[in-house]
């Protein structure tokens, strides 16, 4: 067999601003850059011999914090620009719109955050400084507004394991695409701290699949460093893509590798048996070499595990075995799944669509279909193209689109054995490390291949929408075409109706008056044009104005019309803006007070939400009374957090 690295797990530095309690890198110094970390050139140099095993696999940048790596973005693009799935993980504490936008400009197509509670206190605890979790979801804000993707991974222990649906909740309501339940396994800082036992982690396990069908097709929601979800899965639905599209369980050793800060080349990030060091053998050679490595493919399991009827499945976690009895090979202590309750033959799935399945074409595929399939990990193209190609030949097609592909995504929904899986499945089995998070395909209502297809196509208009804007003079028409496809999807429209440019004219007419009071004018005369021309430098924008006037004065009628629109508009806009003022509720000292203790990145929504809901009381002065009254509304785990 041709085991192929997908996924690979760089912890990048030892550094980082956080004391986690359950860290799995053992070291005193977290704060000070090791002198053996790999420099610069050898991280470059160690991309190009990832790059000769799998150009194309998933990276992963994690640490210690790799945001404290001054090369960060530059080891991120290297990778990019070799055609790897660059993501970043990341305890997003140090994350703001400038990070955010060099991250995207670097290639970096998501990054996994690290939240561990809906309660402040507990997670600032969990990470060991104060204030940790304020700092987390403003890098979450950051991200959201920079355009960057974003799971959500959280730790389960005992402290946390009674609120993991609010949390996922509230991961959902971040906007999150993923959110991933870790399950700890005690090696380095971690090996102190008491596990969930293992009846908590079936029970953990089950309950997750159950919260995952309230987000289907919404958020992905799946278990890691937890190979017996994949037996709970086949015990709920064996036809789940999550144990269809992938077998073998863990892939640490066999798909997946962690190479830490020095170079060292362990299974993975929890494993700490060193299969050689890339400063000594190249990534290659280690890869295809190592003992160790060999060991876990050959597979050969030990205890409970070697007579288990799901060992093809799931494979038990090689690293709690090696953290328990010194030997990777036994079985896992944190299972209590007794072999033989599905009978005493090992399971093995028949099918021949999985992750690994080699990139064959047999039928014609459009550009377009093809740059969808980039997009896509390489350890799950070969199968998207069988699925795809299969679908293809039963519906007489004789060529790849990307309306074919979506139709047999659509079939795929249907009857989950006729074409691929989504798009979050392949990325969430590709590893059980700490940091796998989406592409940009990913979506929160459609799965990646229909998301990305929307993003490219144009937005069907009603009649009545497009001959409004056949009103419009030619040399603006384009524009305004443009414009309001932009504006519909930033806006959610899935179609374009005149109540839609009311909308999109509204806004335009507030941002007019906004910008013709700056120009010092208090209402709008023709002699503004003028003045707003004389504060213009491009030429393009001047020859736009006079076209704009010239157009004005060949239409007297409609030009008065406007103009007395425009005044119209001015005057009830300036009296309801005075309104506005006036009807602005008076807050307390004790109000004021209590809002701030809400996080930065929520306290000007809430405090605007107050007000209003003081307006629409009546009510001219707002007190810790009136917030206790609004808050009521508002579901208590969120509630409890933000006041």
């Amino acid at each position: 067999m041709n085991y192929k690295p997908y996924a690979i797990s760089w912890n990048t530095t030892y550094r980082c601003n956080l004391r986690c309690s359950h860290c799995y890198l053992d070291t005193n110094a977290l704060t000070k850059q090791s002198a053996k970390e790999l420099s610069t050139q050898e991280g470059l140099r160690l991309i190009d011999q990832m790059a000769e095993l799998n150009p194309n696999l998933l990276l992963i940048l994690t640490g210690g914090e790799p945001l404290l790596r001054k090369d960060i973005y530059e080891l991120a693009s290297y990778a990019s620009q070799k055609g790897m799935m660059v993501v970043l993980g990341t305890n997003g504490n140090l994350i703001d719109d400038d990070i955010a936008r060099k991250l995207k400009e670097s290639g970096v197509t998501g990054v996994g955050i690290s939240l561990d509670s809906v309660e402040p206190g507990r997670h600032d605890q969990f990470r060991g400084i104060p204030d940790a979790w304020d700092d987390t979801l403003n890098g979450i804000e950051a991200c959201r507004r920079q355009g960057i993707e974003f799971q959500i991974q959280t730790t389960v222990t005992r402290e946390n394991f009674h609120e993991i649906p609010d949390i996922i909740e509230f991961s959902y309501n971040l906007g999150a695409k993923v959110f991933n339940l870790f399950f700890l396994v005690c090696t380095g800082k971690g090996q102190e701290l008491t596990d969930i036992t293992p009846q908590q982690y079936d029970q953990a396990l089950h309950h997750l699949f159950d919260i995952q069908k309230k987000y289907q097709g919404k958020m992905m929601v799946g278990a890691k460093c937890a190979p017996h979800y994949r037996r709970i899965v086949y015990e709920h639905d064996p036809s789940s893509p999550l144990v269809r599209t992938y077998a073998g369980g863990c892939p640490a050793g066999t798909h997946y590798c962690r190479i830490t800060p020095e170079g060292d080349v362990t299974p993975c990030p929890y494993m700490p048996n060193v299969s050689g060091n890339v400063r000594e053998k190249t990534f290659g050679e280690i890869w295809k070499g190592s003992e160790n490595f060999q060991t876990l493919r050959d597979a050969t399991l030990h205890g409970r595990c070697g007579v288990c009827e799901f060992q093809h499945i799931c494979k038990g976690c090689r690293a709690r075995a090696l953290a328990t009895t010194g030997n990777q090979m036994d079985e896992d202590a944190w299972c209590d799944y007794v072999p033989g309750r599905h009978g005493n033959k090992v399971i093995k799935l028949e099918t021949s669509d999985t992750f690994g399945t080699e990139e064959n074409f047999s039928m014609p595929w459009s550009i377009e279909a093809r740059g969808i399939l980039k997009q896509i990990p390489s350890f799950g193209r070969g199968m998207v193209i069988k699925g795809v190609e299969r679908f293809a030949a039963n519906n007489s097609y004789r060529e790849i689109t990307v309306e074919i592909m979506r139709a047999a995504r659509e079939e795929m929904m249907s009857n989950r054995k006729t074409a691929f899986p989504m798009k979050s499945e392949a990325l969430n089995i590709a590893s059980q490390s700490d940091t796998i998070v989406p592409s940009p395909l990913e979506g929160r209502e459609e799965d990646g291949i229909q998301s990305l297809k929307k993003k490219g196509e144009e937005i069907p208009w009603t009649e009545e929408a497009r001959k409004r804007v056949a009103n419009a003079p030619d040399f603006v028409r384009p524009g305004i075409y443009k414009l309001m496809q932009k504006k519909a999807r930033q806006h959610g429209y899935h179609e374009i109706t005149s109540k839609f440019l009311s909308e999109i004219r509204d806004e335009s007419m507030q941002l007019a008056s906004k910008r013709i009071r700056n120009i010092g004018f208090d209402e709008l005369r023709m002699d503004a044009w003028d003045k707003a021309k004389e504060k213009l430098k491009i030429a393009r924008k001047k020859e736009v104005i006079d076209k704009i006037k010239a157009f004005l004065d060949e239409r007297t009628a409609k030009n008065e019309g406007i103009i007395t629109k425009f005044q119209a508009y001015l005057k009830t806009a300036g009296e309801k803006v005075e309104q506005e003022k006036t009807a602005i509720p008076v807050w307390t000292d004790e109000a004021k007070q209590r809002m701030e203790k809400a996080p930065i990145f929520v306290r000007g929504r809430a405090k605007k939400s107050i007000e209003d809901f003081a307006v629409q009381q009546g009510i001219t002065e707002i007190t810790v009374e009136l917030i206790t009254q609004y808050m009521k509304n508002i579901p208590s785990f969120i509630k409890n957090k933000f006041m």
